[in-house]
């Protein structure tokens, strides 16, 4: 964690008392898991507590959840200014708050209208802001970011050998999403630290890859036909970190179309990945560098570009995001968001190329400088995902020198990592996916 849950409640127990305010009422389990440093089994792919708590400004919490659900020791972990009660006294506990005549704070964009309702009902003294927990989570410190970049080696080991699977297996004409998918989790379950997938796997070949949030079912799957794409999205959880990636990959041959329009998606992958940008900057300032490249041949796609991801919590997490979408959470130091354009083709196709990158401050390196004149305070993104990019889909004659560069250089660190982490048949596999792009 990085840091211990006593001097997480401490530090927002002050932030509380500097805004005047006696509790906040957290109703979110991410935001309770992440300030008590523990995790659940409550949520499907995601390792949350089903819960609900209440924090004071001395940081003490009251925590209510189920104690049938906690493991042996988790009361000596929690220390004694953690208090643990049944869910049915979040009402009274909320009443004796309000009855107190002290300032609660609730985030209204989180919690449920009883929770205000009560309060209201009890003469309480509503103050609405967002979760304390919010901004503190999606802010990585550096032993969580060690984390996610040593699962992110590790994922990327288990794709790798995936994707050298499925070049090998998908020729024969027979493979279907489901048994791709299923393939995928395999490899990945074979690694240290795995827990669980992130979220279910999007396995979609064909026209289903045009479906944005498909989920392969024995009824819908399809095979992976020569001729056509072969869209996978998915993640797993380790106990040091999350992730989330999106390969698009060509099965046989591609059209002319399917490779400009991959190329376009890369161009707008690599424009957010190479982006500088001044403090202060919001995703939605940065959200068309993704998608410059589509809108030149009046092309584009319905979703954001990137959302938060946790750190062994939700694969989706705010408040940064990346979209057309107005939002006036600043990017910071130590952020989580994915870098994932795509395209659809209804009826034909899907493409999207998703990496998670962390916001971290820009020095000059990774080419150019800061002007020296400028007292700007600068920020970049650092690609954490590594596995390769579908080299057979990229229309070299569309990508810039600078963009080049880029794909080079990622699929050098690719092959450099991964290389002693996966077998003897998969590297000699990735030494030719991960060929530059410059003299070929």
């Amino acid at each position: 964690a990085g840091e211990s849950a006593a001097a997480k409640r401490a530090r927002l127990g002050r932030a509380l008392a500097d805004d005047g305010v006696a509790a906040a009422v957290l109703t979110m389990p991410e935001s309770i898991a992440w300030l008590l440093n523990v995790r659940g089994g409550d949520v499907p792919h995601t390792p949350l507590p089903l819960s609900f708590a209440i924090l004071r400004q001395d940081g003490s919490v009251n925590l209510f959840i189920d104690r049938r659900k906690l493991a042996p020791g988790l009361d000596r972990h929690l220390g004694n200014t953690v208090t643990i009660e049944p869910p049915d006294r979040l009402g009274p506990a909320l009443d004796e708050l309000a009855r107190s005549g002290q300032r609660v704070q609730v985030d209204p964009a989180t919690a449920a209208s009883w929770i205000f309702d009560r309060l209201t009902q009890a003469g309480g003294q509503i103050h609405r802001a967002a979760d304390p927990c919010l901004l503190p989570k999606a802010c990585k410190n550096p032993v969580e970011l060690e984390g996610t970049r040593a699962a992110h080696r590790r994922d990327g080991a288990a794709v790798t050998r995936f994707l050298a699977w499925l070049a090998r297996e998908a020729p024969k004409g027979e493979l279907r999403e489901i048994a791709a998918s299923d393939r995928l989790e395999a490899f990945r379950r074979e690694g240290e630290l795995f827990r669980d997938l992130s979220f279910p796997t999007i396995s979609g070949a064909g026209p289903n890859g045009a479906i944005v949030h498909y989920r392969a079912m024995p009824e819908t799957e399809r095979r992976l036909e020569p001729g056509t794409l072969y869209l996978l999205d998915s993640g797993a959880q380790y106990l040091d970190g999350t992730t989330d990636i999106t390969r698009t990959i060509a099965i046989g041959e591609p059209s002319d179309e399917m490779r400009d329009r991959f190329t376009r998606v890369l161009k707008g992958h690599i424009a957010l990945a190479l982006a500088r940008f001044p403090k202060g900057t919001t995703g939605s300032q940065l959200d068309a560098f993704a998608r410059r490249a589509l809108w030149e041949k009046g092309l584009d796609y319905d979703h954001g570009t990137g959302h938060g991801v946790g750190s062994y919590l939700g694969v989706h997490e705010g408040p940064q995001r990346i979209s057309k979408a107005v939002n006036t959470q600043p990017l910071l130091p130590g952020m989580i968001v994915s870098n994932e354009p795509g395209y659809y083709k209804t009826g034909g196709y899907g493409i999207r190329i998703e990496n998670l990158v962390v916001v971290r401050p820009w020095n000059g390196d990774g080419g150019g400088a800061p002007d020296q004149e400028s007292a700007r305070d600068m920020l970049c993104f650092e690609t954490l995902t590594l596995a390769p990019i579908d080299r057979t889909l990229v229309a070299r004659e569309l990508l810039e020198e600078e963009e080049i560069a880029w794909l080079d250089a990622y699929h050098a660190r690719v092959r450099e990592v991964l290389t002693p982490l996966v077998d003897r048949d998969t590297a000699s596999w990735l030494a030719d996916a991960t060929r530059p792009l410059r003299g070929s």
